[in-house]
């Protein structure tokens, strides 16, 4: 199974994001979409799976959950925008994982990428940085990996160009 995983888009969809995920199976989003506009070109592209984030208003709301948990190529997955990372997960995120762990945790919302092992946990977590052109962030990042008997692997970071260049 190929993932091709994104976050806060901010409601801008860099065109060469459909080149780059034309072999995934799925796309995933971690939050901070920013228009649903931006959700249905993906869910038209690709099965998309998606959360809501900070920034999302009602009508996203209403089509996407805050938590999204489920199994995927034999991994347990759980994704939400605003979560941490290992050593630095948000309460209510940290009392989550640690109660039932997935195999792969993902969010966004800090707009920094990241992708790491938690060893107290025994998951991997990934948040593939801020694809969209507002934030704070220099690079705008995706990630690509495949998921195979329930392991990540062939695991690869997309840079798409500075943060104010669409």
């Amino acid at each position: 199974m190929r993932i091709g995983l994104l976050s806060d888009t901010h409601r801008y969809l860099d065109p060469r994001i459909l080149d780059y995920f034309a072999e995934c199976d799925e796309i995933w989003h971690g939050g901070d979409i920013g228009s649903l506009d931006v959700a249905d070109e993906l869910a038209a592209f690709r099965p998309l799976r998606a959360v809501y984030g900070n920034i999302d208003d009602h009508r996203i709301r209403q089509v996407y959950p805050e938590d999204l948990r489920f199994t995927c190529a034999g991994l347990e997955v759980f994704i939400t925008h605003i979560g941490g990372y290992p050593g630095r997960y948000v309460p209510r995120v940290r009392q989550l994982l640690r109660a039932d762990p997935p195999g792969l945790f993902i969010c966004g919302h800090s707009h920094i990428l990241k992708v790491m092992p938690d060893r107290d946990l025994g998951l991997f977590h990934i948040n593939p940085g801020a694809a969209g052109t507002e934030g704070f962030h220099k690079i705008r990042t995706c990630v690509r990996f495949s998921i195979t008997e329930g392991k990540v692997n062939e695991l690869q970071v997309i840079e798409l160009g500075l943060r104010g260049r669409g």
